[in-house]
This record gives C-alpha cells, structure tokens and sequence, in this order.
C-alpha cells in the first residue's frame, strides 16, 4: 500500500477545499492509478461523485481500486468497516461510522459490486461524509 496515498485521503476528507499542490498530485495519483487499471469512463466517476451510480462493471471496479489502494477491502471485495472509518477524520468518524459500519454488511455479486454496494450505500446513509476521487 502507498502510505502517502493513504495519508492524503486522510486529509482530503479533512479539507477538500484547502488542497496544496502536494496533496492535489496525490489524489491526482491515487485517480489516475485507478483509472488506468480498469479504464472507467471519467464521465461516470464524475456522477457517481454526486450520487448517480451507473451500474458499469468499470466504475464499480474502480471503486474497489480504490480501497484496494487504501487497504480496506479484502480480495472479494468485502469492506473491513473499522478499516474504513479509521481512515476517516475523527471529526467525521462519528457521522460517517454507522453508515460505513451498516453498509459493509451488503453484498453484490463479484469482488467489485461487493464494494460498488458499500460505496452506493454510503452516499445513500451519510452524503455529507462521501467521497469519490
């Protein structure tokens, strides 16, 4: 796992809007990683970013990449819930925990709609907590 991309996500959920340049390549990296391994179309993450998910097998692989990326999901897709919430802000753990916690229980059909799921559900139960590189 990339530490650093790990460590950015971090402050990104943090202050998404007080970005550095820094931190704007890392999420950039983190994206374009993603993006080159399963091909998404960019059009589709953009409104999956706003809550509009596309059942396109590349987007929900896409998400899986990414918690791959961030060492919170497991092979087959399966989302570790405390994983997931400690990366989190601790201002934003108290929020987004039950949400995370209820939706890594779902369950789709392959390693990536198992996270595609989550992330779906997550939008769903706590919008304000939501993030989509």
């Amino acid at each position: 796992m990339n530490y650093a991309i790990f460590f950015f996500f971090v402050a990104i959920l943090s202050n998404a809007s007080g970005m550095d340049d820094d931190m704007r390549e890392l999420i950039n990296n983190l994206h374009n990683t993603c993006v080159g391994e399963v091909g998404v179309d960019e059009a589709l993450i953009t409104k999956a970013q706003n809550g509009d998910f596309a059942e396109d097998e590349k987007l929900m692989c896409y998400s899986k990449c990414l918690l791959d990326q961030m060492a919170i999901v497991d092979e087959n897709g399966i989302v570790d819930p405390e994983a997931a919430v400690a990366v989190l802000p601790a201002d934003m753990q108290a929020e987004a925990g039950p949400a995370v916690r209820k939706c890594s229980k779902l369950r789709g059909s392959s390693p990536c709609s198992n996270v595609f799921e989550v992330m779906k559900c997550w939008y769903t139960e706590s919008p304000t907590t939501y993030f989509l590189p």
